[in-house]
């Protein structure tokens, strides 16, 4: 349930104005490049970190999925929370680049024993069919995006890795919040406002009726960089 503090955070115009300004200017000092987990950096939002531990520890998943692996800090920290929960879960990290150091440093980390990862594009149809069969016999999976941010690389993925989403579980879409800022901000990028994962997920719901965006996630976090991207999946 979403609390009465959260429901008049979100229907403050003045502070969302001042959360939205906060959060601009923050990335002009790469705001999400200081942090690390376990070692790891995690080029994450911490906000956003405590609502995905709020979610693992809620649905228990047995399986976690995550497209984007980079520094391999989000893998970690999935890991992480998996070891605390117990039992035998899993997760699995795609990623079209996996640089050495990187996967060194993550298959040496303590954490390693719960990860698995797989090097090709995550819509390749060989590395779905990989991430498949990952998914048999596990009764909880929880998917995470955060790989190519444009429209049709994140609208694909949301086709082919929502099926794997199972009842009550998340579909989480990060950087979502690319469509709320000035196009200036992606000179080197492919994806901008009009094109990213924000585009992706409004296309996506347009057609599926198992997800819906869960806005008492992020109506708490004021700071997030996944806005509309917290997907809840509401039918088998």
């Amino acid at each position: 349930m979403e609390s009465d503090d959260a429901a008049r955070m979100a229907a403050d115009p003045d502070l969302q104005g001042l959360a939205r300004d906060l959060f601009l200017r923050s990335c002009e000092y790469r705001y999400s490049y200081n942090f690390t987990w376990m070692g790891r950096p995690i080029i994450q939002y911490p906000q956003d970190m405590v609502a995905m531990q709020e979610i693992i520890w809620a649905v228990r998943p047995d399986l976690i999925i995550e497209t984007g692996i980079a520094h391999g800090g989000s893998l970690v920290f999935y890991a992480s929370m998996l070891e605390l929960l117990g039992g035998d879960g899993l997760v699995l990290g795609v990623d079209v680049d996996i640089r050495p150091h990187n996967r060194h440093a993550i298959e040496t980390h303590p954490m390693a024993p719960r990860i698995r990862m797989i090097e090709g594009s995550s819509v390749d149809p060989a590395v779905v069919a990989q991430v498949a069969a990952a998914t048999l016999g596990r009764a909880r999976v929880l998917v995470t995006l955060d790989s190519n941010h444009t429209h049709d690389h994140v609208l694909r993925e949301l086709q082919l890795y929502s099926p794997f989403v199972t009842e009550g579980s998340y579909l989480v879409v990060f950087d979502t919040v690319v469509e709320d800022m000035p196009k200036s901000m992606f000179p080197d990028r492919p994806w901008g406002p009009g094109d990213n994962p924000k585009t992706a997920v409004h296309e996506f719901l347009r057609s599926s009726e198992r997800f819906v965006i869960d806005r008492r996630v992020e109506n708490k976090l004021l700071l997030t960089v996944a806005p509309d991207g917290y997907l809840r999946c509401v039918k088998a």
